[in-house]
């Protein structure tokens, strides 16, 4: 087993392994979590010693007075106790019956299998196209359909001329589950990381403009103190990202602090990086004392895509008169860059993303409110890894010693 990638370690763990090892390094006790758990001692024991086979790890002491966590249980038993929390939680919020006194119960009864029919039906849209990517048959697959719902004693799936489908609600249930069964993978990472055994992978979403730039700032210096570590990088609109970030396709998100809905995402402004107008050097407006919004209007503009906090910054610039040309609008810098350094077209970059540039100049505009911040965007519970926190906390040192006066750590 201990071969197999992460992904595919924390995936052959059935959710019964991994209660009775909850119950085991809470109580110190196997005596005490077979009873908990109704099974017998040898069970238990059986149980747990298949689970470090997996893992490629040894998790438990054993001694006459029990069996006590080790540092690398420790590690683990953190990420096992995150996972049932966070299907009670689903539980809590689908609104099973009985919650939130039943959540417990009704979570030590949902099963591996159950929960990765779920998630293929609620990823692909279908009962069929699910059943393919997981290689089961439909009847397999309908079957724990139907022992979830038991077990949930609430219908997540509902009759439609086109097949069965999953309700919103448990479209809402199968990403919360989805979430939760990530702490495995990343638990056995930080077990391989404490071990120095091998590598490991982190998944960052770079939103457009300002994510890029910080991100492309930082890597050669992260990645030459974790030679080991694989970096995934997404880039999408600011409002894909977030759904990325919601969904647990990746890890965190940097860039401009977007507005938030909800208590699900939580977001650190590391610094302060007003808007600035920006053109070609040699820009007609550049060789001028000072510039005033009847300049602006007269040139063509790119501006950011419908959503972005840039296009809103434009807007709001304009407010209230007629808005200049604005033919072209994306959140690719390089097409910004190569768009502005050949033409009289003018644009809107902060004053992180212009730090970067050669070809581009602000223009003599005053200050444009409210100045936006670049900083990371997480999931409000999120547990962070060791080599996760260690890259957040190079993005707050990069960001705290940038010397350009108007980039302002913020206070607090």
């Amino acid at each position: 087993m201990i071969d197999m990638d992460p992904e595919a370690r924390a995936a052959s763990l059935s959710f019964r392994q991994l209660k009775l090892f909850e119950s085991v390094g809470r109580l110190n006790s196997v005596r005490r979590a077979s009873e908990e758990c109704n099974l017998s001692q040898p069970a238990v024991t059986q149980a747990l010693a298949k689970l470090e086979l997996q893992i490629g790890a040894v998790l438990l002491e054993r001694r006459a007075s029990g069996s006590y966590l080790n540092e690398l249980g420790e590690i683990f038993h953190r990420r096992a106790t995150r996972l049932f929390e966070q299907f009670e939680q689903a539980l809590i919020t689908l609104g099973v019956p009985g919650a939130p006194e039943a959540a417990p119960l009704i979570a030590k009864r949902i099963s591996r299998s159950q929960a990765r029919s779920l998630i293929a039906i609620v990823e692909s849209g279908s009962f069929a196209e699910a059943a393919q990517a997981l290689a089961l048959s439909q009847a397999s697959l309908q079957r724990a359909a139907r022992d979830l719902e038991g077990n949930l004693k609430k219908s997540i799936y509902y009759r439609t001329a086109a097949g069965v489908v999953v309700t919103p609600a448990g479209v809402e249930f199968g990403r919360r589950i989805k979430l939760a069964t990530q702490e495995i993978e990343w638990g056995i990472h930080e077990i391989e990381a404490a071990q120095g055994s091998a590598a490991s992978q982190i998944a960052i979403g770079a939103m457009p403009f300002g994510g890029s730039v910080l991100l492309a700032s930082v890597l050669d210096e992260f990645v030459r103190a974790n030679p080991k570590v694989d970096v995934k990088i997404v880039n999408e609109s600011a409002s894909e990202m977030l759904k990325r970030l919601r969904d647990g396709e990746v890890d965190f998100v940097i860039g401009l602090v977007q507005e938030t809905k909800g208590e699900d995402l939580t977001n650190e402004a590391l610094a302060r990086t007003p808007y600035m107008v920006v053109a070609r050097r040699g820009h007609p407006l550049a060789r001028k004392g000072g510039v005033d919004v009847e300049d602006l209007l007269r040139y063509d503009w790119v501006v950011g895509t419908p959503g972005a906090s840039r296009r809103a910054c434009f807007e709001r610039l304009f407010q209230g008169r007629d808005a200049p040309k604005t033919s072209i609008a994306t959140s690719a810098l390089p097409i910004v860059r190569h768009l502005l350094s050949r033409s009289d077209r003018l644009a809107l970059m902060t004053t992180y993303e212009l730090m970067h540039e050669s070809e581009l100049v602000s223009l003599p505009f005053g200050p444009i409110e409210p100045a936006p911040a670049i900083g990371v965007t997480m999931r409000s519970d999120w547990l962070p890894t060791k080599l996760h926190q260690s890259f957040i906390d190079l993005l707050r040192r990069h960001t705290a010693d940038a010397t350009t006066p108007t980039m302002l750590r913020r206070a607090g």
